[in-house]
C-alpha cells in the first residue's frame, strides 16, 4: 500500500493511514479516491508541524478566528497547505473565511450564500463548497435538513450562483453512522455531486465503504483534545 507521506510519521497519523488504506482495499477503491483532513483545532503550530513535517497538506479547522491565528505563518513557511473550514460559517465571518480557506464545508443557509457570493466575486477567489446535510434533523447542528435539500442545491446553483462540490454531514452521536451516511450520499448522486466530505476518528472506515471522499480525523491524529 502506498503512501504519499514520507515512512517517518507520528504513531496517530500512521496508524489512520493504515486505515484508510485498509477500508479503501475492503471497498475497492483507490487510495487516492479519499482526501485525509487532519483536523487540527485546538491545537497549536508546535503540535501541528511534525504532522506537516510527516508530509500531511490538508487541514481542518472549526473556527475561522483560531485558524486566522495560527495558519497563515504555517502556510507561508510551508507549501502546499490546504485549509478547509469544517465547522459553522457566520455571515460576518465571510470574508476572512474565503481570504483564508480552501475549502468551507458548511454551506447551510440562503445568508452565508449571500455572503459567499459577495465575497467571492469580490476577491476573486473560489474555495471549495460543500453543502452541510443535517441528517438527523438535531436542532442544536448546522445543516439542511434532508427533505429541503434538493431546493437548497438548486438554489445556490441558480439563484446565486455558487458552485457546489459535495455534501458534508455529522451524524448524531448516539446513532450508528452507516445510514446518514448512506442518505448523504443518496441525496448527492441525485444532485450529480461528487464529493462527499463525512467520516470522524470513530467511523472514518464505514464512510469510506460507502463512498465518502474526505474523511475529517482528528483525535486519532493529534490525540484527545
Amino acid at each position: 500500500m502506498t503512501t504519499p507521506l514520507t515512512k517517518s510519521l507520528p504513531i496517530g497519523l500512521a496508524q489512520v493511514e493504515q486505515d484508510i488504506a485498509r477500508a479503501c482495499k475492503e471497498a475497492r477503491r483507490e487510495r487516492a479516491s479519499v482526501t485525509l483532513i487532519a483536523v487540527s483545532k485546538t491545537f497549536d503550530a508546535a503540535a501541528i508541524s511534525p504532522v506537516i513535517d510527516a508530509g500531511q497538506r490538508v487541514f481542518g479547522e472549526n473556527r475561522v478566528q483560531e485558524a486566522k491565528a495560527k495558519w497563515p505563518a504555517l502556510v507561508s513557511s510551508h507549501p502546499g497547505i490546504a485549509l478547509h473550514l469544517i465547522g459553522p460559517l457566520q455571515s460576518n465571518k465571510a470574508k476572512e473565511a474565503v481570504a483564508l480557506f480552501d475549502a468551507i464545508h458548511s454551506v447551510d443557509r440562503p445568508s452565508i450564500c449571500e455572503a459567499l457570493v459577495k465575497e467571492i466575486n469580490s476577491q476573486n477567489k473560489r474555495p471549495e463548497l460543500f453543502v452541510q446535510i443535517n441528517t438527523g434533523e438535531e436542532p442544536q447542528k448546522a445543516g439542511i435538513a434532508p427533505g429541503d435539500a434538493d431546493a437548497f442545491l438548486a438554489s445556490c446553483r441558480d439563484k446565486y450562483g455558487l458552485v457546489i462540490s459535495g455534501l458534508m454531514c455529522i451524524p448524531p452521536v448516539n446513532d450508528a453512522p452507516a445510514p446518514h451516511f448512506a442518505l448523504t450520499a443518496k441525496i448527492a448522486a441525485r444532485n450529480g455531486l461528487k464529493n462527499l466530505s463525512m467520516g470522524m476518528s470513530a467511523d472514518f472506515a464505514v464512510a469510506i465503504q460507502i463512498g465518502a471522499t474526505h474523511v475529517r480525523v482528528g483525535s486519532a491524529i493529534f490525540g484527545a483534545r
